[in-house]
């Protein structure tokens, strides 16, 4: 005996939504072949070999900067000073941003003690901010 389904049992999109969302090739992927270089993880064949797509790309050419903030610098001077990243002077403090593990020193807050701070390279507004205090830059080499 043949068992016949209703027609509202029957399902007309097939798991996509609405029918207009799964027409035309462009949900396929193409039309037969089309497209199938463009797809991830496909080998594609050249001169040299074959090669998996997204194998090359670009690397960025800068080095990777680790910056301290001034405010950093000025609400941690005490805990630097004990890991001797820093030295207490008559004056003041002398900050060591190499030792500190810091490559350059960055604008954000601002300086209420006297630092002397020693760092490869720093930021427009922490020079500025820095002069305007009674603190020093001081550049080293890189």
């Amino acid at each position: 005996m043949v068992k016949r389904r209703k027609k509202k049992n029957k399902s007309r999109s097939h798991g996509y939504g609405s029918s207009k969302k799964n027409r035309g090739a462009g949900s396929r992927g193409g039309r037969g072949k089309a497209g199938r270089g463009k797809k991830a993880g496909h080998h594609k064949q050249t001169k040299e070999g074959t090669y998996q797509l997204g194998e090359k790309g670009f690397t960025s050419r800068k080095e990777p900067q680790n910056g301290i903030n001034l405010r950093a610098i000025d609400q941690r001077i005490e805990e630097f000073v004990e890991k001797g990243y820093a030295e207490e002077t008559d004056s003041g403090y002398v900050f060591y941003a190499e030792k500190a593990g810091y490559n350059k020193v960055l604008g954000k807050g601002r300086i209420h003690k006297e630092i002397e701070i020693h760092a490869e390279k720093f930021s427009d507004s922490a020079e500025k901010k820095i002069e305007e205090s009674d603190s020093q830059i001081i550049k080293t080499e890189e």
